[in-house]
């Protein structure tokens, strides 16, 4: 990967890399697809931290997203998982120490990490711990920096149940400062759940690679649709929408914050109803919606940063809310609302210009919807819309009147969109690139450079898990 240092941002630097990230599942793989897929928009991206999801052509990696958990003062890697940065999950010797400080109740307080001893019946291995061995790999669904995507069956399942297996190679998460970003990533899979999230169910590891089976959503990435799409109904965007909120509000109900909100981390179900996915980007003990009882650290995607990283202020939970009046602005008219193929002239216009609606007969926007946006997307952390009482103040808006968020929550509306999805055995992944669809599912040799140190560092004590529904 050619890596290129770019400018400094309000103190920060920022290192770009010429990545496009290609389209992914249930995976923190980034997603832009082939660079001849006519994406709505080029993006570039910083660094982020678990696998990206590579474009169409593999020798030409061109970014969008830039995430990594540096501090504002280090050089920010490469990408998501995109997203990105800090939770606390079940631990590596290394920072052990820190994951104690994530009480699961959000409190913040002191509380023992999950380990496989604690409840055998609590979600944790039993007996046979479960290997590579005991999947059928079916199709690769995506590829990373860090690994790879794969759509998985357990071989002892008689039900054929589909999932996907997340492989993240130890010496590159090693090489970038990545570790905490993967235990961050199975913590949330595993801790937190919510209908609008993906879910952890089997977990392992070896001396060269870490194993998340995940939920598999055949759906593919909502990004994949909007670039078919160009943009969605506001009816469509409407249902999308809440979903995400509430998404975002089960985060940020244990001090949690996502910090990677875009399209290429947004699945769809066989129903079309979203589902989050990767979480490398998200932090833990955020307890504010802004610098008070927030963090200072650099990371997201350019078109998705909120005014207050770049200014480098520093943020909290609000700034997810910021994500989501961005996505939400994309959706409706197929561009972020300060975009500009200049990322120095975006972050300016992303701390500095007026939002601006399309002047466009195709794009009509309801008053409605302007006006959930321009709260939504004010700059101003104090009045910034669920910055005082979450995921409530969405729901009392007009732009939602037509929904019920209890009804949302138990999915029960019938989305605008149902994805096609296979038909026939073979046709399983027919909504990710066939780019990596066709590509032979194996689990790769990894010839190892690791030194005892680094193998040492990259143990992660209690990985294993297996969700207590599959024992």
């Amino acid at each position: 990967m050619h890596v290129v240092q770019g400018p400094v941002v309000s103190g920060v630097i920022q290192e770009v890399t010429n990545k496009k990230l290609t389209s992914n599942m249930g995976n923190s793989l980034r997603g832009a697809k082939k660079e001849t897929d006519q994406a709505p928009y080029k993006t570039h991206s910083i660094t982020s931290s678990i696998p990206k999801r590579l474009s169409g052509n593999k020798d030409k990696i061109n970014e969008r997203n830039q995430s990594s958990d540096s501090t504002s003062k280090s050089i920010l890697s490469s990408n998501v998982g995109s997203v990105v940065s800090g939770i606390l999950s079940s631990a590596t010797k290394k920072s052990s120490d820190s994951l104690n400080k994530l009480d699961s109740s959000g409190s913040g307080k002191v509380n023992a990490r999950v380990t496989e001893s604690n409840n055998s019946f609590d979600g944790q291995f039993l007996n046979h711990k479960v290997t590579i061995e005991d999947f059928e790999l079916l199709r690769v669904l995506g590829r990373g920096s860090f690994g790879k995507v794969m759509l998985v069956k357990k071989k002892d399942d008689a039900t054929n149940t589909l999932y996907a297996m997340k492989t993240l190679r130890k010496q590159q998460l090693v090489k970038r400062n990545q570790l905490d970003h993967a235990e961050t990533e199975k913590y949330v899979l595993q801790q937190i759940h919510n209908p609008f999230l993906v879910h952890l169910y089997y977990a392992f590891q070896t001396v060269d690679k870490l194993y998340m089976v995940i939920d598999y959503m055949g759906g593919g990435e909502l990004f994949y649709w909007l670039k078919k799409d160009k943009r969605f109904s506001e009816n469509r965007c409407r249902l999308y929408a809440a979903e995400l909120s509430l998404a975002l509000d089960a985060l940020h109900s244990k001090n949690i914050v996502y910090r990677d909100l875009k399209p290429e981390n947004i699945l769809l179900d066989s129903q079309g109803h979203i589902r989050v996915t990767d979480f490398g980007l998200a932090k833990g003990n955020i307890t504010g919606a802004g610098a008070e009882g927030g963090t200072k650290t650099f990371c997201g995607t350019s078109e998705y940063l909120a005014p207050e990283i770049l200014e480098n202020t520093g943020h909290g939970k609000a700034v997810d809310w910021w994500a989501l009046g961005t996505f939400l602005f994309e959706m409706l008219t197929g561009l972020p609302p300060f975009f500009d193929h200049n990322v120095q002239k975006m972050y300016h216009k992303i701390i500095h210009d007026p939002l601006k609606f399309p002047k466009n007969e195709k794009i009509i926007l309801s008053e409605a919807t302007k006006d959930i946006l321009r709260k939504l997307l004010d700059r101003n952390i104090a009045t910034r819309l669920c910055s005082t009482n979450g995921v409530k103040e969405i729901e009392s808006t007009q732009f939602f009147q037509p929904l019920d968020f209890k009804i949302v929550m138990s999915k029960g509306y019938r989305a605008e969109f149902i994805p096609p999805l296979a038909k026939h055995e073979g046709e399983e992944g027919r909504n990710f690139d066939t780019e990596f669809t066709n590509e032979p599912a194996a689990d790769s040799y990894v010839a190892s450079h690791m030194s005892a140190t680094m193998q040492q560092k990259s143990n992660f004590e209690n990985f294993t898990y297996q969700d207590k529904t599959h024992i």
